[in-house]
């Protein structure tokens, strides 16, 4: 019976899952996960069934006592789930190696999708780097964007002015052939440069080609404190964006950062929710800490010095009038991030002693100000840093809104190497474990909702993000009094956890708590025609 169900289309598989269960008769599955108490990935409380795999999908939920399994697995007492949707994170590269290819970071926190790209971001050629992805194997799946910030790059490099209309056309090229190669929407940095050199309506001509594709549009908003046209514009930047160019707008890792913003969490949920109202798709995600990750480049440089690329910038620090000038800009974006003291090093290829250390304890230590450290650093290469610059009252404003979904905003590297941001490896359980069991800021089946069929949904992932008959079989089956993030911002090279077990596309990824070495991931392709044709 098994041979025969598995030539048969998913559909009619469906249909005889569900006579089975009916008349009693004993199925055959791949896998039954027996007794557990299933969140369906909806916000529905959870339900003690049985779920049963095969090939590779989910082929009946419900009870399923009368039915046998290659694999059948005891799993009352845990929770059963979806898999964890990450729709920010900046993995690509990683798994790209034959080092990082496992993402076991990412397994352990119960995460079987990442998007990548994000930030506009990440390669152009979006078929090259599906193939990069599956050279050596994937532990988790990948979705692809396009990013807005190489387009431009690749077109009119790191100048600060519009494109001509022949290099507009280039650059919707670049983004129609990234979605007719399966990506699923375009991201942007209009923070960062280049993506901040560019006008909104470059954006909007840019998103169009995205959302004829069906794709989204998901943004590193323009400013989110006050250095530019402050963080409230910002969001009603994306809001314009999604508006006029009748796509999905995602305000990406929502955040007021900075003292001088803190509070304005509000007015961010006032924005939305207008819009939202108005029949805008406008949503939001977020990572659960209340620091930001980023570089001295991205935190406390200017975008004007940055024109022209990283040795235009040399050459102005170089300049002592220009230098003076990046001076007081690189102190003034230190107030903004509360002091040298709340920025502490992730990294520095050149000086790994400084990494886990502050900024104000390095430039004490070296007779210097904090400003200009920031400059001998740059000219050494830069470094990463982790910024504490939120409050816990924006976090839990933020992360109450049914339209915002869980990233972590985190990449892959080998363990051990610099002090990068813990949400590397802690995102997903931290905000089970800090938000709903200690705080209560959600309840576990909503939060559940934020990490898989929201993100599913929002993004045009099909048949993922839900614990449903028919639905893609990315499980994760975790003990919610064990379930933890270990990472912290002085050690943060540490595996969530409580995951018992992890199923990609079916396929086991973590049993009994232990990975199992598999490389079941996928690089999914969004199927979606241009829109008037057929």
């Amino acid at each position: 019976m098994k041979a025969f169900r598995k030539g048969l289309g998913p559909f009619v598989g469906l249909v005889l899952s569900c006579v089975f269960q009916t008349t009693d008769l004993s199925a055959q599955y791949d896998v039954l996960l027996r007794g557990g108490r299933v969140l369906d990935g909806s916000g529905n409380p959870w339900r003690r069934v049985d779920v049963a795999i095969l090939d590779g999908r989910i082929a009946a939920v419900g009870d399923l006592s009368g039915a046998s399994a290659d694999l059948e697995l005891d799993v009352s007492g845990l929770y059963v789930s979806p898999g964890f949707v990450d729709a920010h994170s900046h993995a690509g590269p990683g798994l790209a190696t034959e080092e990082l290819s496992h993402a076991r970071p990412w397994l352990a926190q119960g995460v079987t999708t990442v998007v990548v790209n994000p930030d506009g971001g990440g390669p152009t050629d979006i078929q090259a780097q599906r193939e990069s992805l599956l050279g050596d194997g994937l532990g988790v799946n990948v979705a692809q964007l396009v990013p807005h910030g190489s387009v431009r790059r690749a077109v009119i490099g790191m100048e600060d002015r519009a494109p001509t209309a022949q290099e507009l056309q280039q650059m919707r090229d670049l983004v129609r052939v990234g979605m007719e190669q399966g990506a699923f929407g375009l991201s942007s940095g209009l923070y960062y440069a280049p993506g901040s050199y560019a006008a909104t309506e470059e954006v909007i001509e840019l998103a169009r080609v995205a959302a004829a594709y069906g794709g989204v549009y998901t943004s590193h908003i323009r400013d989110e404190a006050d250095y530019n046209i402050g963080l409230v514009a910002a969001v009603d930047e994306v809001i314009r964006i999604a508006r006029e160019a009748e796509i999905t707008g995602i305000v990406t890792h929502i955040k007021a950062l900075g003292p001088r913003v803190w509070g304005y969490s509000a007015a961010l949920v006032h924005r939305i929710q207008r819009a939202r109202d108005q029949g805008v798709s406008v949503f939001a995600d977020q990572y659960p800490y209340e620091a930001s990750g980023t570089s001295i480049g991205g935190a406390l440089i200017p975008r004007w010095a940055q024109v022209g690329g990283s040795e235009a910038l040399l050459e102005r620090l170089a300049t002592p009038e220009e230098r003076s000038r990046i001076r007081e800009d690189i102190v003034e974006n230190l107030d903004r991030r509360g002091g040298a003291a709340r920025l502490q090093f992730s990294n520095h290829r050149a000086d790994p002693s400084i990494e886990g250390r502050t900024m104000q304890e390095v430039a004490d230590e070296r007779g210097v100000e904090p400003a200009d450290l920031a400059m001998e650093l740059t000219e050494a290469g830069g470094a990463g840093l982790v910024s504490f610059n939120m409050d816990e009252g924006d976090i839990a404003t933020l992360m109450r809104q049914p339209w915002t979904m869980t990233a972590s905003d985190g990449g892959l590297t080998t363990m051990g190497r610099g002090t990068p941001h813990p949400r590397y490896y802690g995102t997903f359980p931290r905000k089970v474990r800090k938000y709903v069991v200690e705080e209560g800021v959600l309840d576990l089946p909503d939060a559940i909702r934020t990490m898989t069929s929201l993100p599913a949904a929002v993004l045009g992932l099909p048949d993922r993000g839900v614990i449903r008959e028919g639905a893609v079989a990315d499980i994760a089956v975790f003990d919610l009094a064990r379930l933890t993030d270990k990472a912290t911002y002085a050690d943060p090279h540490q595996f969530a956890e409580g995951m018992v077990y992890v199923f990609v596309n079916g396929e086991l990824a973590i049993r009994e708590g232990n990975f199992t070495g598999g490389l079941h991931g996928k690089v999914l392709q969004k199927k979606a025609r241009p829109r008037g044709v057929s």
